[in-house]
C-alpha cells in the first residue's frame, strides 16, 4: 500500500489491529469472541488492509469466516463492488467453497452468470476449483463473452469452452534447457546473445549449484541503456553468497549505478563484526521512521551475528508486533531465533494461525510439542483450504519422532 493511500491501522494489541495485520492472536481471539469479531472480519475483505501485493490475507480471512461460523452472504454481496473488492471477495469465497460451503460456491457461480467482473471471476475459479464445479458454465461464458469488448487471454477456461483467445506474441529463441553450466556461462559472456536468452540462461543457472564463473560476467549483464541489471542477475549473485564479496569491492566503485548498488548490497549482506552497531542503529532508525518496507533486509544481516546482535532484539519485537507488512514478519522471527531464543515458543505457536504461509511453516517446524500445537498442526494438515506446502510440512512434523525441529529446518 502506498503512502498516499495509507489507512490508519488500529493498535496492534486490539482485535481489529491484530486482524488488520493478519496475526495469529487475532484469529484466536476472533474465534473466542465471534459475535464481536464479525464486523472486523468482513471489513478485512471490504477494505484491503494489505501493505502491498506480496502480503497474504485470503486464506486467513476465509478461516475466520469458517471457524467463526460467520455467514458468507456479506462476502457474496461484496462481489458487486469494484473490480478489486470483487476479486478479494472471490478469493475468500473460492476457499470457503473448497472447505464445503455451498453458499460460497453457488454465490460465485451466480456471479459468473450475471456479474460485471465475471471474466476475472471465472478465470479465478477455473484455476482454483475442480473442473466439475465450473465446466457446465460453458454456455453462459460463450453467450456473455460475445458482449465483451476485449477477447480474453487463454488458456483456461476459454480453450475448453471453444472461445477465441488472444495469444501473447512468442519470439523464438534458443532454449538453454539441457545446456551445461559452462555453456550457459558462455552464452552470458557472448555479446551477440540477446538479453532475453541471457535471462533464460540465468533462470537455468539459478536452479543449479551456484557457479563461481558467473562473477566476472556480472558487469556485462545490464540493460542496453545501462540503467539496471537484467532480470534474475541479483538473485544469481545472492545465491553466490560470500563468494561474490571480493568482486563486490570493485563493483561498488564502478561508475555504473546498478552495479555499484549491487556491490554495496553484497557487502552489506556480508558485514564484518564491526558492522553490528551500525546495523542496530539502522534498524532503530527504521523503527523510529515507521519504515515498513525494508527492515527485513536489515534483520537478515543482523541474524548473521547470532548473539552478538542482541541489541537488535527490542526492535525485532516491535516490528513483529506493529508492522502491517505481514510478508516481512517471517524474517523478523527468523532473525529473533538466530540471535536469541527467549520467548520464541509462544511466537512459534501463534505463527500457526498467521496469515503468511512462510510464517505458518516456521510454526509447524519449530513450535513446542504440546497438545495445543500438535492439535493445530493436525488441523493444518487436514484443511482443504491450506497450501500444499504447509499441509506437507504438517504431515512431516506429525510423523516425526517426538521433539522439535529448529527454525532453520524450514
Amino acid at each position: 500500500m502506498s503512502d498516499e493511500h495509507e489507512m490508519p491501522y488500529a493498535h496492534p494489541d486490539s482485535m481489529d489491529g491484530l486482524l488488520q495485520r493478519g496475526r495469529g492472536p487475532g484469529a484466536v481471539r476472533a474465534f473466542r469472541y465471534r459475535r464481536g469479531a464479525a464486523a472486523f472480519v468482513y471489513d478485512g475483505i471490504r477494505r484491503d488492509w494489505r501493505w502491498d501485493g506480496t502480503d497474504d490475507r485470503s486464506l486467513y480471512l476465509a478461516r475466520l469466516i469458517r471457524d467463526g461460523e460467520l455467514s458468507p452472504a456479506p462476502v457474496v454481496g461484496m462481489l458487486a463492488g469494484d473490480g478489486e473488492t470483487c476479486l478479494r471477495a472471490c478469493e475468500v469465497l473460492e476457499l470457503l467453497a473448497l472447505a464445503g460451503s455451498d453458499e460460497a460456491r453457488e454465490g460465485l457461480r451466480a456471479y459468473v452468470r450475471e456479474g460485471e467482473h465475471w471474466v476475472r471471476v471465472l478465470e479465478s475459479v477455473a484455476a482454483c476449483w475442480p473442473l466439475e464445479w465450473w465446466e457446465d458454465l460453458g454456455d453462459v461464458a460463450r453467450a456473455r463473452i460475445a458482449a465483451e469488448t476485449e477477447i480474453p487471454w487463454g488458456p483456461e477456461p476459454w480453450t475448453r469452452f471453444g472461445v477465441e483467445t488472444r495469444s501473447r506474441p512468442v519470439v523464438a529463441r534458443p532454449s538453454p534447457v539441457g545446456l551445461g553450466t559452462a555453456e550457459l556461462l558462455a552464452l552470458l559472456a557472448d555479446a551477440r546473445t540477446e538479453n532475453a536468452t541471457k535471462t533464460d540462461a540465468l533462470r537455468e543457472l539459478n536452479g543449479r549449484e551456484p557457479a563461481e564463473g558467473l562473477i566476472p560476467l556480472v558487469p556485462l549483464l545490464g540493460t542496453p541503456d545501462g540503467r539496471r541489471s537484467l532480470p534474475l542477475v541479483r538473485r544469481a549473485v545472492e545465491r553466490l553468497g560470500a563468494l561474490a564479496v571480493p568482486a563486490a569491492r570493485g563493483w561498488v566503485r564502478d561508475d555504473c549505478p546498478w552495479l555499484a548498488r549491487l556491490g554495496a548490497d553484497v557487502l552489506a549482506d556480508h558485514p564484518g563484526p564491526d558492522a553490528v552497531a551500525g546495523l542496530v542503529d539502522e534498524l532503530a532508525g527504521q523503527w523510529t521512521s515507521r519504515t515498513w518496507c525494508g527492515p527485513d533486509r536489515t534483520a537478515r544481516r543482523l541474524a548473521r551475528f547470532d548473539a552478538d546482535a542482541a541489541d537488535a532484539l527490542p526492535y525485532l519485537r516491535r516490528f513483529w508486533q506493529f508492522t502491517p507488512h505481514s510478508y516481512e514478519r517471517t524474517v523478523y522471527l527468523e532473525a529473533w531465533a538466530a540471535i536469541g531464543r527467549d520467548g520464541l515458543d509462544s511466537l512459534f505457536t501463534e505463527s500457526l494461525w498467521d496469515c503468511e504461509e512462510t510464517t505458518r511453516l516456521l510454526g509447524v517446524a519449530s513450535a513446542p510439542s504440546n497438545a495445543e500445537v500438535l492439535g493445530r498442526i493436525a488441523v493444518l494438515r487436514d484443511d482443504p483450504m491450506e497450501t500444499a506446502e504447509v499441509r506437507a510440512a504438517a504431515r512431516v512434523r506429525l510423523t516425526a519422532p517426538v521433539g522439535r525441529a529448529r527454525v532453520g529446518s524450514c
